[in-house]
């Protein structure tokens, strides 16, 4: 009996394995694991594709099988591809799998709107015009329409570094003039004080207001922000937004008015906002409550991130220039700060200089 377990343990063994065995991998010797071109798919132009899991993992598995599917779609065959299919590839694509999770979430759901009205067309056959048509499917809502087009220039965009597409459609399809160009509310000055003026020192509410204006971080970051992260009055801490695919480290001081904030309110022991119940928010949940906050002081049109807009005008007024903006928001491109700091030189001269219209 036990040598009948034993051989059928052993048998159990070798099925696993041959269930687990691959071909064409290539491994290196930093430890990284390729699927292998064969001869006709080199010729075709084909690389190299990475696998990302560990391997012996049904996730290493799953990726290997989308791996072969992908090196497999030879040319002519991918002419009776449909964008269901090419959309399909591209969410299994470790490309997309290294995306934030929210932003995942939010470009499944945009892709999910241009597969219900292209998805049984070939995607070679897709054409600017039928971008259009995606876009002006919902041209009352400008920034819903482009975020659309962003999202299929995304698609085409990695389908054609796979060799599979050679042209974007979506590249030449002009973006919606938005309704709001300057996106959320920035909150004013007087706006600041008439919200302090309803939620008082020590209060969960003012503790908000303090994290969001003294630090500038997002909203995904202020729900993390607690007292592991202090280390001799700075806050040290991973950005979330691009956490899996490019990692950002921050520093940011704890400002005085800050500390006070702090110091005058009861927080949890590893995060300092905390909701009635002492677990700590979501950054969905966090921007309902603030956004409610904001509504019991009397500015509906607030909001968390019009705050750290609000930031940036303030260090911009008093003088910050566009490298010091990008550093203390941790912005890459000096695009965003320079929207500040032009706005604020262009106050300031004709401040400066009214008096000359004086005849």
């Amino acid at each position: 009996m036990r040598a009948f377990t034993f051989q059928c343990a052993r048998n159990e063994h070798s099925k696993v394995m041959n269930d687990m065995s691959y071909k064409n991998l290539k491994r290196t010797k930093d430890g990284k694991i390729y699927l292998r071109t064969t001869a006709a798919q080199a010729r075709q132009g084909k690389k190299l594709i990475r696998l990302w899991a560990k391997e012996g993992t049904e996730t290493f598995r799953k990726e290997y099988d989308e791996a072969v599917v992908l090196m497999n779609a030879g040319v002519k065959k991918q002419s009776a591809h449909t964008l269901n299919w090419l959309v399909m590839i591209y969410l299994r694509s470790p490309e997309f799998q290294r995306l934030g999770d929210s932003t995942k979430k939010v470009r499944e759901r945009l892709l999910a709107h241009a597969t219900l009205l292209h998805g049984t067309k070939p995607f070679k056959q897709i054409r600017v015009k039928d971008m259009r048509v995606l876009r002006d499917s919902i041209a009352h809502k400008p920034e819903a329409a482009n975020a659309r087009i962003k999202a299929m220039r995304q698609v085409y965009k990695w389908a054609i570094a796979c060799d599979l597409s050679e042209i974007n459609p979506a590249a030449n399809v002009p973006y919606l003039k938005p309704n709001n160009p300057d996106g959320f509310y920035t909150w004013t000055e007087s706006d600041i004080q008439q919200y302090e003026a309803r939620h008082v020192m020590g209060s969960n509410a003012r503790l908000a207001q303090g994290l969001l204006i003294y630090t500038g971080v997002r909203r995904s970051d202020v729900v993390r922000l607690g007292p592991p992260m202090e280390s001799n009055g700075i806050l040290e801490f991973t950005e979330m937004k691009n956490r899996a695919n490019a990692p950002k480290e921050r520093m940011i001081p704890i400002l005085p008015p800050l500390k006070k904030i702090i110091a005058a309110t009861k927080t949890g022991p590893f995060v300092y906002l905390t909701t009635h119940t002492g677990q700590a928010y979501t950054a969905n949940g966090f921007g309902n409550w603030f956004k409610r906050r904001c509504k019991e002081a009397g500015l509906p049109q607030c909001s968390a991130h019009g705050l750290r807009k609000a930031g940036a005008v303030r260090a911009a007024m008093a003088g910050a220039t566009t490298r010091q903006l990008m550093a203390m928001f941790g912005w890459e491109s000096a695009k965003q700060a320079e929207r500040y700091t032009m706005k604020a030189e262009r106050n300031r001269l004709a401040m400066e200089n009214m008096h000359l219209l004086i005849k």
